[in-house]
């Protein structure tokens, strides 16, 4: 059995019968929940004032957990960066506690791996993915059992959109496959990673293989915020990026044909280095866990993109085979 504790440190929970019915799917899974004493506190549109949020991440810290799982995203995070308890987090993370978390949590990602080097997954939240009012994506649950067991040495996805399979053929550029070695795996959210540039809480990861997602915002508003990275000089040191969903956003007249595709076209055309579409992970209910920090190898066979790393779990053994789903 694994122990998971559940916290607050962004958004304030509103659906309770939510957060309810995700505890009592993850005890039916299995797993030994511990909820945080503030997870439910709300100051405006947070989970409790700065200080109380602060404070349940530090006791996040010191549960002994195997997993610490946010229970939803929203906004917050930021606010928090120079204040948060980062040696205790390296502490923890080290003692075999997996922080995982997706959406607004990428501001603790990306400021954990800034500041202490250490690894945390991009995966499910507890509201959105295990509280949901359908049943959780099959998928999802499979991968994070897989994160919590530290069996899963690696994932792939197919690609199946047109522009997916349009820049896939430029990435391969005449090769019948392509492979890419030793690269940190980073990113999650686009507005929090650009909102981090030029602060101390942005790693300065060179040599990786960026993933993003977003929920919420209209294509040019992504493409704006991809220029900026790409403006910045962040782009172009990295060996390939991965794009996941983009969800919850309409198009409207006067876009005349421009689309999402329409942005990952036109990067394309800005860059060098191997962009990939399709990754099932974002705003949606197929989530894979994604190892934020982690040295990965990207391999592509055929119309599908590979992902493999080495998880090793503090808690349990690994397998000796790659889990692809």
């Amino acid at each position: 059995m694994s122990s998971i504790y559940i916290y607050s440190p962004s958004g304030a929970v509103r659906d309770k019968v939510a957060l309810r019915r995700g505890i009592k799917r993850l005890q039916e899974l299995g797993h030994e929940i511990q909820v945080d004493p503030s997870a439910l506190k709300s100051f405006e549109r947070f989970a409790g004032s700065d200080e109380e949020r602060l404070a349940s991440i530090e006791r996040a810290t010191t549960s002994g957990a195997d997993i610490a799982m946010i229970t939803r995203g929203g906004y917050g995070l930021s606010r928090l960066l120079p204040k948060m308890p980062y040696k205790k987090i390296a502490k923890a993370i080290h003692s075999g506690t997996t922080f995982v978390g997706l959406s607004d949590f990428t501001a603790f990602q990306m400021a954990v791996l800034a500041m202490t080097g250490q690894s945390t997954w991009a995966g499910p939240a507890l509201i959105s993915d295990f509280g949901s009012e359908e049943e959780p994506n099959e998928i999802m649950k499979l991968c994070f059992e897989d994160m919590v067991l530290g069996r899963g040495e690696g994932t792939g996805w197919k690609l199946n959109s047109s522009i997916s399979k349009k820049l896939f053929v430029k990435a391969l550029t005449g090769r019948s496959s392509l492979s890419i070695e030793d690269a940190t795996l980073w990113g999650g959210n686009l507005a929090i990673v650009c909102s981090l540039l030029n602060t101390p809480y942005f790693p300065n990861v060179e040599g990786g293989i960026l993933f993003l997602e977003d929920v919420g915002e209209h294509p040019y508003r992504i493409e704006r915020m991809l220029l900026q990275l790409l403006q910045a000089g962040i782009l172009a040191k990295q060996k390939a990026i991965i794009f996941g969903a983009f969800t919850e956003f309409k198009l409207t007249p006067h876009d005349k044909g421009y689309k999402l595709n329409s942005v990952f076209e036109y990067l394309s055309q800005q860059l060098k280095i191997p962009i990939f579409c399709d990754l099932p992970f974002g705003h949606v209910p197929l989530k894979i866990c994604l190892p934020f920090g982690q040295k990965v190898t990207l391999a592509t066979q055929e119309k599908e993109v590979f992902l493999f790393w080495n998880h090793h779990s503090h808690h349990h053994e690994t397998s000796e085979h790659p889990d692809s789903h």
